[in-house]
């Protein structure tokens, strides 16, 4: 079969014939893939940089997708930490970490904004002890998964969402109750619930602005830690720790058991339809290309 395959970290994955993976448990089956997202989580897959990652090679990339089953079910999957991932003609899926796609859906949207959508409906949903009605700000709303953030926050119940990036055209876009460039998020010094993207030097600003900025510090604040496309690692400043009741915590593969991911997938897959998702479809021959490529729409492998 034909797959993108990494063979050195660092270097964009080719389209080349891999051997058909096996089945190797009674709950496994081969799919036929349909769909298959080009997401940051997969690109840190493919360099070896993500904090799951062994280092073993040659890899398959892709941690989610579409595909067909042998009973003719059409499923989202979602993968283990494996080498053989989605960006293939087929690859294996565990049932238990799937679920039957209605008639209607569309396997490129639902491959497209899935793992998007995802970080922001289990953090809110399983990470932390989140009420209806109180005040959300996402950190880094510009890119694909802060604009489903800031969608699945209010779909979810919030009371305002506060929607903070670089780009003022993209912010003037997004269904937020309030856009605010990251110089100004002292504005959104009172809310609830901080879902962050960025990390980085943008953390370290953004929480000195916030609690300083802050009515009552006595209020608590959970900040959830949940991507890192402005840095790895940050300088928190200790004063600010001490000056407010805030909570720090990380949503991600580990800090949330992949019991709790895979209970909310049926749910998820439901309300997906409810929001605003911007792919693009590339051909598996064309992924090397595709790889390389920036902009604002979530790319969709297709075989």
């Amino acid at each position: 079969m034909r797959a993108a395959v990494v063979t050195a970290f660092g270097t964009p994955p080719t389209c080349q014939d891999f051997p058909v993976p096996e089945p190797a448990t009674k709950d496994e089956v081969l799919v036929d893939v349909v769909a298959a997202g080009l997401h940051p989580r997969v690109r840190s897959q493919a360099d070896g940089s993500h904090y799951t990652e062994k280092g073993e090679l040659p890899l398959v990339p892709g941690i989610d997708g579409v595909g067909r089953a042998p009973d003719g079910t059409l499923r989202y999957f979602v993968l283990p930490d494996t080498t053989m991932g989605a960006m293939a003609e087929r690859t294996v899926v565990d049932l238990r970490r799937s679920v039957v796609l209605p008639d209607d859906a569309d396997p490129v949207l639902v491959a497209a904004g899935m793992n998007p959508a995802m970080s922001a409906w289990v953090a809110l949903r399983r990470r932390i002890d989140f009420a209806a009605g109180q005040d959300v700000l996402v950190l880094g709303a510009t890119g694909n998964a802060g604009r489903l953030a800031v969608q699945v926050a209010k779909h979810l119940g919030a009371g305002r969402v506060f929607a903070a990036g670089r780009n003022p055209e993209r912010l003037a876009a997004l269904p937020a109750d309030r856009a605010l460039t990251l110089d100004d998020v002292g504005e959104a010094a009172d809310v609830d619930v901080v879902l962050d993207y960025l990390w980085g030097p943008p953390t370290a600003d953004a929480l000195r602005e916030i609690v300083t900025h802050r009515a009552d510090r006595g209020r608590p604040l959970t900040w959830v830690e949940i991507g890192s496309v402005a840095g790895r690692t940050t300088e928190l400043p200790s004063a600010a720790l001490r000056a407010a009741r805030l909570q720090l915590v990380g949503s991600g593969q580990g800090s949330v058991p992949t019991r709790d991911i895979v209970a909310e997938l049926q749910s998820l897959v439901a309300e997906l339809g409810a929001f605003r998702i911007d792919a693009r479809t590339v051909p598996l021959a064309d992924v090397e290309t595709a790889w390389k490529e920036t902009g604002d729409q979530r790319l969709v492998v297709t075989p």
